[in-house]
């Protein structure tokens, strides 16, 4: 069977590190079909759309999609590709590895982030030169298909339950629906639940990560909240994520565009191979999926790392290296 990828570079390193991802992933054994398309920054500059609609086609029919990184215009395109592959959740695994100099090498998390709705919903107005208005939104639908993910998640992954990060005790409406709706679900599904304020979250979880396992977060809590997570493990350049819908995913790095180091060959690839590897696991290659996650752990344990990481490696070093150790 031929997957379908499609694949999108973007701006800045996501121009050296989905190539990388790539590369590995053409190590495989796996019969894939690589579809590269144009999307971000200097696409708006050449043709006046940061998302042209033969990108947003292409993510829509393919089995599955490789997204690196967009600059100013991100808003622009991650949304929208999240759209089109009728994303409703978001998947941030935070884990510190050996060899890494991590704040908490202890950590090992998985944010389960609603990806539709809250703030990110796209409903801002600007009523006067003083007054600018954002509507959030959260319904008891999106609310439902998040919770029984979390659940199937749990159960699959054999742990314990999962925790509910909000903030209804000020935002008593739309974050009282979405924990109160989750909550329901996991008690038709026999699955364990606690429930933190998501401001009391970023302290504790800084203190004690350990106390912590699956994190279930509205979108801008789970958006900020792995960000912070980030800085646990060594960085946002081991952050992967998978955007999850009905029938196709999209993956990418946390990372952004990095255009500090753009163009210069050694931005870290890790997060995005790492999200290569969460893409196997969708496609059901549960096999290889662990070997590319196994190699990469390999990599930044004994080396080489790119300058993040305290090394001085180039982004195809690291690349080779993981393939080597494959």
């Amino acid at each position: 069977m031929t997957h379908e990828i499609a694949v999108i570079p973007g701006d800045g390193i996501g121009q050296e590190v989905t190539p990388a991802a790539v590369e590995v992933l053409e190590s495989l054994e796996i019969d894939f079909e690589f579809h590269e398309a144009d999307a971000g920054d200097r696409v708006k500059e050449i043709t006046g759309e940061a998302l042209p609609e033969e990108t947003y086609e292409l993510a829509a029919s393919a089995d599955a999609t490789l997204f690196g990184a967009a600059g100013e215009t991100a808003a622009d395109v991650i949304l929208p590709l999240r759209e089109a592959v009728d994303s409703f959740v978001n998947i941030r695994p935070a884990k510190a590895y050996p060899g890494i100099d991590a704040v908490r090498p202890e950590t090992d998390l998985v944010f389960l982030r609603e990806n539709t709705e809250g703030v990110y919903a796209g409903h801002e107005d600007r009523l006067s030169e003083d007054v600018a208005t954002l509507t959030r939104v959260v319904t008891q639908s999106a609310s439902r298909d998040l919770g029984e993910f979390a659940c199937e998640y749990v159960e699959d992954g054999d742990h314990d339950g999962f925790t509910i990060a909000h903030k209804a005790n000020v935002m008593r409406e739309t974050d009282g629906v979405f924990r109160d709706t989750i909550e329901s679900v996991a008690d038709e599904q026999g699955v364990d639940t606690d429930e933190v304020l998501m401001d009391a979250f970023a302290t504790k979880v800084c203190l004690d990560p350990e106390q912590f396992d699956v994190v279930v977060c509205p979108n801008l809590a789970g958006d900020v909240l792995s960000d912070l997570a980030a800085g646990l493990v060594g960085g946002l350049g081991l952050l992967p994520s998978a955007n999850i819908g009905p029938e196709r995913g999209l993956f990418e790095p946390v990372h952004g565009t990095a255009p500090d180091i753009a163009g210069e060959g050694v931005a870290n690839p890790a997060a995005t191979i790492i999200s290569a590897a969460m893409l196997l696991e969708y496609l059901g290659h549960d096999e290889e999926a662990a070997a590319v996650q196994n190699a990469v752990e390999t990599t930044l344990e004994n080396g080489p790392r790119t300058p993040d990481l305290g090394g001085e490696a180039s982004t195809e070093d690291v690349t080779t290296a993981i393939i080597d150790n494959l």
